[in-house]
């Protein structure tokens, strides 16, 4: 679908419904003033001034997605308890459907905890499960995929190693896009990092890359990052890889035409949920079929924007089309 202005393809974003299958978890903040060190331990006392609790991991896409004016489902596996509940609480506050949620007395429900004293990040105490699915549950999360992937534009696998995806789920889902015609986009970790064989756009960072591949090089020689790009779509062939370079900016090919954008200079206050951002923009761009230089600037423009904010945050869809309405490069490749 050609479009004449970035507004046009912000408006299109709204008609568009995504599917996230992968770990979600919940996010957990305390915040409060460090003012003196414990007489149990030499660690310091944080006096709490607030709690909260927000949507993380998948469930962090999704947001990311609603944010951005379309339609998340999320598919994935919690535990059947308190933070269970609590889960699903949050998923009614902000109006996400929970029909793709499967509740397992087998596993327990990730959450983060981080302790924050003013700016400070002090700590995180993760309480989750990484063990495999059963059999039961395996069939119920494919069962529950099948049924919700029907309409949708794009699938985002959001994979944080918790379980939830393993090879047999990623490749009857892909098998599954295909026949459907639907584009898969993939936010990789390093379990099941060489199984998405077939997938549209396969999105790892930097250490991701280096670490699913096992192979050292010098990410600033854009020669060697392609090199390594190659092996990775020779060990598992895809049809694009967007590689996020932190502070470099962002790398995306096709296997035919490869492009490298630095970030753009901000006051970067938290790198936390970039990932997310970066995923949940290109695979928008994904289902929208825009040109690879949109979609890697797009997405390079909304990773760092949410880096200005303290924890993780999704983005703004008015701040990113300010930025894309500033941006020569991205209207130059969306009218030729």
């Amino acid at each position: 679908m050609p479009f004449s202005s970035i507004q046009e393809v912000f408006n299109a974003f709204e008609s568009l419904k995504v599917l996230v299958i992968g770990d979600v978890m919940i996010d957990s903040y305390i915040y409060g003033n460090a003012g003196r060190i414990s007489p149990e331990a030499p660690v310091p006392v944080v006096n709490v001034n607030k709690k909260e609790n927000r949507l993380g991991g998948a469930a962090n896409v999704a947001l990311n997605i609603q944010s951005l004016g379309a339609t998340p489902i999320l598919c994935s596996i919690i535990g059947d308890e308190l933070d269970g509940e609590t889960f699903f609480e949050l998923l009614k506050a902000r109006n996400i459907s929970s029909q793709g949620i499967i509740k397992s007395r087998e596993r327990i429900t990730t959450v983060k905890t981080r302790v924050l004293a003013g700016s400070q990040h002090m700590l995180r105490v993760d309480s989750e499960t990484d063990k495999a699915l059963t059999a039961l549950e395996q069939r119920a999360l494919m069962d529950h995929i099948r049924n919700l992937a029907t309409g949708c534009d794009v699938i985002i696998f959001e994979d944080y190693d918790k379980g939830v995806l393993n090879p047999a789920i990623i490749s009857q889902t892909i098998n599954l896009a295909n026949e459907l015609g639907i584009p898969t986009v993939v936010d990789p970790k390093k379990r099941n990092f060489l199984a998405y064989s077939g997938a549209s756009l396969f999105k790892p960072n930097l250490r991701e890359l280096k670490e699913g591949l096992k192979l050292e090089f010098d990410h600033h020689d854009l020669d060697q990052l392609s090199s390594a790009v190659n092996q990775l779509n020779a060990h598992m062939p895809v049809e694009k890889a967007l590689i996020t370079l932190s502070d470099r900016g962002v790398y995306l090919t096709d296997h035919v035409q490869s492009i490298h954008y630095p970030a753009h200079i901000r006051r970067i206050a938290d790198v936390s949920g970039a990932g997310d951002t970066v995923v949940s923009i290109a695979a928008l761009c994904e289902a929208l079929h825009l040109s690879l230089e949109v979609q890697a600037e797009l997405s390079n423009l909304g990773g760092g924007l949410v880096c200005q904010h303290l924890g993780v945050m999704p983005i703004e869809k008015e701040s990113l089309l300010q930025e894309a309405l500033k941006n020569e490069m991205i209207l130059k490749h969306l009218t030729n």
